[in-house]
């Protein structure tokens, strides 16, 4: 490993959690972190191998879309367990990869848009979603793109991305920008703690080989706190603070009170509740 670029005790951050030099390299003014998609675009053949690279992500699936189906219908008043109890309802999923947070919401109704700045991870999304039938809408593009042009969506997802992202805040206008007024973000990412660096780390990289290694910088982990004030910034407030708990013996995870090292976020524009 190196200390330098993934240890607790590193060299001080910008809120994207990039050093200032680094953040302005990568994102050329933008959210984008273009090293970040070239990283993720090398593995897009490996998206829908639940034994593959995105093997944790198989995982942990179905904790996510419990966790938003539940949310989301709650809001609605509807019965999370119905055939579709999102239908009506449209969803964006910002940093989509290759669809597989998109195809199962799609199956509960929602009309499912999924954007993500790695062509291939498009490419792969729609020829999966063609393949077993499933309806969704996924664009090459950025979420500044996408807010230009005065999309709004009932529900925005920002799951497993913001740690990636080279700007926090250039990112979070885009997405408040593109929720309707009384809509609902979900956000799900990494907490920046000592846990944290040795269960995603050292554990998932090194030890367990879960993930390629060097897939995340713990520098760019975001803690609760700041997740908060960066959203606050731009009219959002956390509504919910949800932890996400991995049993070793199950080989599976869970929604717990455990935010130290995996955490999701309910969050809705100032007033709303």
């Amino acid at each position: 490993m190196e200390p330098s670029r993934t240890s607790p005790g590193g060299s001080e951050t910008t809120r994207s959690g990039a050093l200032p030099q680094e953040a302005a390299a990568r994102s050329g003014g933008g959210s984008v972190d273009h090293a970040e998609i070239a990283k993720f675009e090398a593995m897009a053949d490996a998206w829908w191998d639940p034994t593959g690279k995105f093997k944790p992500l198989h995982r942990l699936n179905p904790v996510r879309v419990r966790f938003i189906r539940d949310r989301l219908a709650a809001r609605l008043g509807r019965d999370p367990e119905e055939a579709e109890p999102l239908r009506g309802l449209s969803i964006l999923d910002i940093g989509c990869g290759g669809g597989l947070l998109a195809e199962p919401l799609a199956r509960l109704g929602a009309d499912v848009t999924g954007i993500d700045a790695a062509e291939r991870n498009i490419a792969i999304a729609r020829r999966h979603a063609e393949s077993v039938g499933v309806r969704v809408t996924y664009l090459p593009c950025t979420a500044e793109d996408l807010a230009a042009q005065g999309a709004q969506f009932d529900a925005v997802l920002a799951m497993e991305v913001v740690e990636h992202v080279a700007d926090l805040d250039t990112f979070f206008r885009a997405g408040s920008g593109l929720l309707k007024p009384d809509g609902t973000m979900v956000v799900a990412t990494l907490n920046r703690t000592v846990k944290s660096f040795a269960f995603a780390i050292v554990g998932a990289e090194y030890v367990l080989r879960w993930l390629p290694r060097g897939t995340h910088d713990w520098r760019r982990f975001l803690r609760p706190s700041e997740l908060a004030r960066t959203l606050r910034s731009h009219g959002l407030d956390i509504k919910e603070l949800a932890g996400v708990s991995y049993d070793p013996i199950g080989d599976s995870f869970s929604v717990s009170r455990d935010c130290g090292v995996n955490y999701m976020a309910v969050a809705r524009h100032v007033g709303h509740q």
